[in-house]
């Protein structure tokens, strides 16, 4: 019988933590794991996360933040099956999507990283909108 390597484990730290829910996410599609995350594909897991983004709404609007808490966890952990029915599928895999919101953060945050510098949030969001409409005209 083949076992999750973090059974026996628990992560420390905040990385490990992380490393740990996608070799987990991973895991689950394997023989080995779970049928029911087996059949499931990217489509499937990006509607579900509607579902978890409903629920962690509702806590944060409630105020209850040990359910928000579960409900950002339940949101992370479907986005990563997501992007491990992805890899399978051959679509993309999870380094090249944070590689891509990592560039498009700091490119969108030029207000922050570059020579204009945003003093209120509206001129924060200004500086936000006039990048992604830049960007939305080139594609």
């Amino acid at each position: 019988m083949t076992q999750f390597a973090y059974l026996d484990r628990r992560p420390e730290d905040e990385t490990t933590c992380f490393h740990a829910l996608i070799s987990l996410a991973r895991f689950l599609r394997t023989p080995q794991g779970c049928p029911w995350d087996r059949e499931h594909f990217t489509l499937e897991f990006s509607r579900f996360l509607r579902d978890e983004a409903d629920e962690l709404v509702e806590a944060v609007e409630n105020g209850d933040d040990a359910h928000a808490e579960e409900e950002l966890g339940d949101c992370l952990f479907t986005l990563l099956a997501a992007a491990a029915a992805a890899e399978e599928e051959g679509r993309f895999n999870l380094e090249q999507a944070m590689r891509r919101s990592l560039d498009k953060m700091i490119r969108r945050h030029d207000h922050v990283f570059g020579d204009d510098k945003a003093a209120t949030p509206e001129e924060a969001v200004a500086a936000w909108e006039k990048i992604k409409a830049e960007e939305k005209r080139r594609s």
